[in-house]
């Protein structure tokens, strides 16, 4: 591509007149859904990249000083109280309050890199509409995850693989990003942990152009997770086995590579 300098080894007179104007970039917000990370959250807020226009904290009661910190760290940051238990519900707070063309949502234990933020942006720049991270896609991985969740994890995402003619290589992860214009297609109304896994059934049934990106999943810096295996595994295959059987039938499509 030439350049004010033209080809290797050529000189050539710099250009005259203004630079042409560069296309604006989306808006870029971010939901955390927060409950007694006072420890956690403000590392994750010191370590997300500048493509973040907006922070929405969505805390869910915290009997700690979570909210505080975050402030301190983050003095733009939008925090929204949310009085409804689960994190499907702090995340739908967050989503309706989200003002930015894209966004991501990513957990507050320290679990997830801020940093790779930038692949869901470009993933989403590149034409998808739906984009989920992936512990096992290639440069992907995880330090925290015990058998039983392994097993579970396994087990679901072979599920929705052969119920909705997918091919996932991740499903219970909750590092995700979308266009927020593609909010009302998902029919958002779970409240608890399995909010990821019915984005990603109704991010399927409505069509949108999905793909995943490699992300490393560490464990949660401190205190005790949120998560519980058994319940929450339940619960992810309830709505899988609904969203396929019970609700009203959509065209199906598979998952796209986001080359569509």
């Amino acid at each position: 591509m030439l350049t004010e300098e033209g080809f290797p080894g050529e000189t050539r007179p710099a250009l005259e007149g203004p630079a042409p104007a560069q296309p604006s970039r989306p808006r870029v917000s971010v939901v955390i859904p927060t409950l007694n990370e006072e420890r956690n959250v403000g590392w994750v807020l010191e370590r997300l990249p500048d493509v973040v226009d907006e922070v929405i904290l969505v805390d869910g009661r915290s009997t700690d000083d979570t909210v505080a910190v975050a402030r301190s760290v983050r003095p733009d940051i939008r925090v929204v109280l949310e009085t409804t238990p689960g994190k499907g519900a702090a995340l739908r707070a967050g989503f309706a309050a989200a003002q930015g063309e894209y966004v991501v949502m990513i957990d507050a234990d320290g679990s997830m890199d801020p940093v790779e933020i930038v692949r869901f942006v470009d993933a989403l720049q590149s034409g998808c509409d739906f984009v989920k991270g992936s512990r096992f896609a290639p440069g992907g991985g995880t330090t925290d995850m015990s058998t039983i969740r392994r097993l579970g994890n396994g087990a679901l995402r072979g599920a929705v693989n052969v119920l909705y003619r997918t091919n996932f290589t991740d499903l219970c992860y909750g590092f995700i990003g979308f266009r927020r214009e593609r909010l009302a297609a998902l029919r958002l109304d779970s409240q608890g942990f399995e909010i990821e896994t019915e984005m990603i059934a109704r991010a399927v049934v409505a069509s949108l152009r999905i793909t995943e990106v490699a992300s490393f999943e560490a464990e949660r810096r401190h205190g005790d997770s949120h998560l519980n295996a058994w319940r929450d595994g339940r619960r992810a295959l309830r709505t899988l086995l609904r969203e396929r059987f019970i609700l009203p039938e959509s065209p199906l499509a598979p998952m796209s590579d986001g080359s569509r």
